[in-house]
């Protein structure tokens, strides 16, 4: 069993390479990439360093516990930096560093929207997901409600957000393979799909983590370095560095103002909210709440995580700026048509290039990749844990399913949402990636964040109420979004938007906060007094922790 991951490893390297020589031959000017062996060795040799360390954590993963939580023996530290990992995704080195290479400062909204929404979940919500939860955000949302309904609409929400996340990892992780070895943009979209599954399937939460943590130093690392060498060529000035884009940049003085990429102030407070108030509802990121053994080490872990996000998020801005002055001045990096190779995702992928050569390329590609992988590999565990610890065992089982049958069916779900991921990933190929993960956190904060904050906060929550208004946040949402432009023209290809904003937030959030309010307060049902009764318990647990250690397992 432990010897599969290696096996599917080493077919997938050996398919890689030979469709990377097929291709060489009519690929024009990208040939240069494709046949860079440079980096084609550094993204083979995290592969396999991945796959060593799948094969370590599969010996380790026993039970439930061990797949969904790594068995809550990760320490604070290790966590932040885990965090980091899972939340400094391809939509954020890739996607953010693109957006400011398009818009210039305008793209600083998403380093700034991805970030203040860690106090939210340090102040409010850290320990007491610790305190509260077992495996899943749902374990928190139902402590004291009836079980059934909410987790059907926490496992809801957990899937489409998993699916409008994984949309952004798999297209970043398609164009920079596509870049890197001349492969077929859907080839390279199923390689990353099939490596996605291996790590989950074989290695859990354990393996999922460990390559999070080696993804973060290493991104962090070349993010640095990167940075450095741009400054270096402007004798670290900033300002030389800005007054070079603005000379080069098409859109002039424009991209050092406000105003460009998000036209109106609805859209800008819309936007600003889903990035805000999405980090606390996204499923990934609160799961590994639960893989640290106390409350004060998940406080630890968003501290450490917030510092290295924070630092993370002004690198990108300067490697935007870079990629403005040494790669859109350098014909090298575009095609024929003079649009960039690989699309103005793969700008900070053509950055490391221009300042570190071949070598420099290769660590980048290889830790782009890295940090697709590692984020695919979160996500897909915690849409997972959903179908499989949410519904399977708790609502088709009523909480009688074994460990062993838990686990197959995770597994099985793992499989499912691969496939998934790579058909919808080969469909959205054009987005950008960045805008895609702010769907996602939209769908978050409109879902699960109003459902996890009024059930932990409030002490007349129901079970109707949250379930009703979470689910109506969910569809509002979704709805919105896919008649929003990003979806209804972009990808549908309809000439004009039903709906006029960039983001759905302001609206599906307030719908869901208020649906959750308002049949709350109609519910005059046993349940609901049920509910109520049953918040006082709940509040002393989620603040002292008494009982939380013997009820987790850990």
């Amino acid at each position: 069993m432990m010897r599969l991951p290696f096996v599917f490893g080493s077919l997938l390297l050996l398919a890689t390479a030979g469709s990377a020589l097929a291709a060489g031959g009519d690929l024009g000017q990208a040939t240069k990439q494709a046949t860079n062996w440079t980096a084609i060795i550094m993204f083979a040799v995290f592969v396999v360093l991945t796959l060593f360390i799948t094969k370590w954590a599969a010996a380790r993963t026993k039970s439930a516990a061990d797949f969904y939580t790594a068995g809550g023996g990760i320490t604070g530290f290790q966590n932040g930096l885990a965090i980091a990992g899972d939340y400094m995704s391809a939509a954020s080195f890739l996607g953010i560093s693109a957006a400011v290479y398009a818009n210039g400062y305008d793209g600083l909204i998403y380093s700034i929207g991805f970030l203040v929404g860690w106090p939210v979940l340090t102040f409010l919500l850290a320990e007491r997901l610790r305190n509260l939860g077992r495996f899943t955000f749902a374990d928190v949302a139902a402590y004291r409600f009836q079980q059934t309904p909410i987790r059907v609409f926490a496992a809801s929400g957990t899937l489409v957000v998993v699916l409008f996340y994984l949309i952004a990892q798999m297209v970043g992780a398609g164009q920079l393979i596509k870049l890197l070895f001349g492969l077929e943009y859907w080839v390279a979209v199923v390689i990353v799909g099939a490596l996605m599954m291996i790590y989950v399937l074989f290695g859990g939460m354990t393996a999922t983590t460990w390559v999070q943590i080696i993804k973060a130093i290493l991104l962090l690392a070349g993010a640095t370095f990167m940075v450095i060498m741009v400054l270096w060529q402007f004798n670290f000035s900033p300002e030389r560095l800005f007054a070079k884009a603005v000379e080069v940049h098409a859109k002039k003085d424009a991209i050092m103002g406000p105003g460009g990429f998000i036209k109106d102030p609805i859209s800008a407070i819309s936007f600003g909210m889903a990035l805000m108030f999405g980090t606390a509802g996204l499923p990934h990121i609160l799961m590994r709440f639960f893989t640290v053994p106390s409350a004060k080490e998940a406080r630890k872990s968003v501290f450490w995580a917030t510092t290295w996000i924070g630092y993370f998020y002004i690198l990108t801005f300067i490697i935007g700026f870079g990629a403005i002055v040494l790669v859109s001045t350098n014909p090298v990096f575009k095609d024929a048509a003079g649009k960039l190779l690989g699309g103005d995702n793969m700008s900070a992928v053509h950055l490391a290039n221009a300042v570190g050569g071949n070598i420099f390329l290769g660590f980048i590609s290889a830790v782009a990749f890295a940090t697709i992988l590692a984020v695919v590999a979160g996500l897909t565990l915690s849409g997972a844990s959903a179908v499989s610890h949410d519904l399977y065992s708790t609502v088709f089982k009523h909480g009688k399913a074994s460990s062993a049958d838990e686990l197959r069916v995770s597994k099985m779900t793992t499989v499912a949402l691969g496939i998934v991921a790579v058909i919808l990933g080969i469909v959205f190929e054009k987005q950008n990636i960045a805008f895609m993960v702010s769907l996602a956190f939209a769908v978050a904060a409109s879902a699960n964040f109003p459902v996890l904050f009024l059930s932990v906060l409030w002490k007349n929550c129901t079970t109707r109420g949250a379930t009703i208004g979470g689910f109506i946040g969910l569809i509002t949402a979704v709805v919105l979004t896919i008649l929003s432009k990003s979806v209804w023209v972009d990808v549908l290809h309809n000439e004009k938007a039903i709906f006029p904003y960039t983001s759905p937030a302001l609206f599906s959030m307030i719908a869901g906060f208020v649906g959750i309010w308002l049949f709350s307060i109609l519910d005059n049902s046993e349940r609901a007094r049920l509910d109520r009764a049953g918040y006082e318990a709940q509040r002393v647990r989620s603040e002292t922790g008494i009982g939380a250690a013997a009820a987790s397992g850990h």
